[in-house]
């Protein structure tokens, strides 16, 4: 069940992310990574309450379980800054790869944070998957030569190791919530974590930022659009991230790089290269390795 709730995840994923990078030609970075949780809330908690009226308990949640999934809003909060910056900087796909960094940090982070590593084999699946991701968005040799050295690789590095510590915050925290269903569980750690980012971003752009606060406003049509994808996309990750190691759902989660590639050959009829075919297969053998031996 984890392997079709992250490919779906990832799929939602796509399409938010290019939602929100539509926004940043309107909006400022600050108010275009706003949008995903000031929009993103309000289903959160109907899915939430939704839950509650079915019959579910709120669960016992230990001490631990909220500074954990404070502290993954916040770097969540950090992350999406920090890739919709590396998208001004270059372009969505350069920026997009960068960030895919996060595949092998949170396989590590996952190990010494949670104790969960995951096997040797799957470390080379992991390897194959994150190389296979490079080649099919960086290009030629040379150009991913020059673009090792510039700045996006800098920003976009960290934001995918941001974005790995928020999965493995994630992941503990949910785990924190006791023998609930994975589902509700799931539920209950987005919803909380989108409040305190509604919290805490919204406080900061009141206090420095109220210009974005006013210009969301005005694209609410579009905002709502980022907020429900980005809705469907969390609780996917947050469900998968429930069921299964935190390195595995993300590794597994780099198929959105191939269905991107794939959706641009169909749409706009063009004829992949024999390198990219080499790169999308090594993504996808990399997949099925963490999910049979990982």
């Amino acid at each position: 069940m984890w392997v079709v709730v992250t490919i779906v995840a990832a799929a939602f994923q796509s399409l938010r992310t290019a939602q929100q990078q539509k926004l940043r030609s309107v909006m400022s970075v600050n108010a275009a990574g706003f949008v995903r949780y000031g929009f993103g809330v309000p289903l959160s908690g109907l899915a939430v309450v939704v839950g509650l009226a079915l019959g579910n308990d709120w669960p016992q949640t230990p001490a631990r379980f909220w500074p954990l999934i404070v502290g993954a809003g916040v770097l969540q909060i950090v992350a999406t800054n920090l890739m919709i910056r590396s998208f001004s900087m270059r372009s969505f796909a350069i920026g997009s790869v960068y960030t895919k960094s996060e595949v092998v940090l949170v396989a590590v982070f996952s190990a010494l944070v949670l104790g969960e590593p995951i096997k040797p084999l799957g470390w080379l699946a992991v390897i194959a998957c994150t190389v296979g991701v490079v080649v099919l968005a960086l290009g030629t040799a040379k150009q991913r030569i020059e673009r090792i050295f510039d700045r996006t690789a800098a920003v976009g590095i960290v934001a995918g190791a941001t974005f790995g510590l928020c999965a493995v915050f994630i992941r503990a925290a949910s785990k924190s919530l006791g023998d609930d269903p994975a589902l509700w569980r799931a539920l209950i750690s987005l919803f909380v974590m989108n409040a305190s980012q509604v919290l805490m971003n919204g406080a900061q752009m009141i206090a420095r930022d109220r210009d974005g606060l006013a210009t969301v406003a005005r694209h609410w049509r579009q905002s709502a659009v980022v907020g429900a994808l980005s809705v469907a996309g969390s609780a996917g990750w947050a469900i998968g991230m429930t069921l299964e190691n935190a390195a595995k759902v993300r590794t597994v989660g780099q198929i959105d790089l191939v269905l991107i590639f794939l959706f641009a050959r169909v749409w706009f009829g063009e004829q992949p290269s024999r390198r990219e075919f080499s790169a999308t297969a090594l993504v996808a053998v990399g997949v099925v390795g963490v999910i049979v031996l990982g």
